[in-house]
């Protein structure tokens, strides 16, 4: 079973920088479109960015471009976000998600398979 799993958040100041890794347990997300999503309290969930199976094509949410980078490794399926420039708005409990597609893609309905989420506190 796929099974996505997230590491590296924390608590980090005001212009700091984290990088956020997803394990799956397998390959099978190495043809598959990946993407990370947030959901801060009391808010919806939203896309940050997706990558295609074969890292080619990368999305980001206008609120993150130029600031967060997406990335992965074709040979383990692991994807990474790397976060710079944090504020507070920023800070949510993010989850990992393997699509169904090999495109990547920032609508969630692509989605199958979900992490249990990992927590980014921007606060000084």
């Amino acid at each position: 079973q796929v099974k996505p799993v997230e590491s590296g958040g924390g608590l980090v100041q005001p212009g700091g920088s984290l990088r956020l890794t997803c394990t799956v347990s397998r390959r099978t997300s190495t043809n598959n479109g990946m993407g990370w999503f947030r959901q801060a309290p009391g808010k919806e969930r939203e896309a940050v960015a997706a990558i295609s199976w074969n890292a080619d094509n990368k999305y980001y949410s206008d609120s993150v471009r130029g600031r967060f980078t997406i990335s992965r490794d074709r040979v383990t399926g692991t994807a990474y976000l790397q976060m710079d420039s944090l504020n507070p708005e920023d800070t949510a409990v993010y989850y990992c998600a393997v699509a169904r597609t090999a495109a990547g893609t920032m609508n969630p309905q692509f989605y199958s398979y979900w992490g249990q989420g990992t927590q980014v506190t921007v606060s000084s």
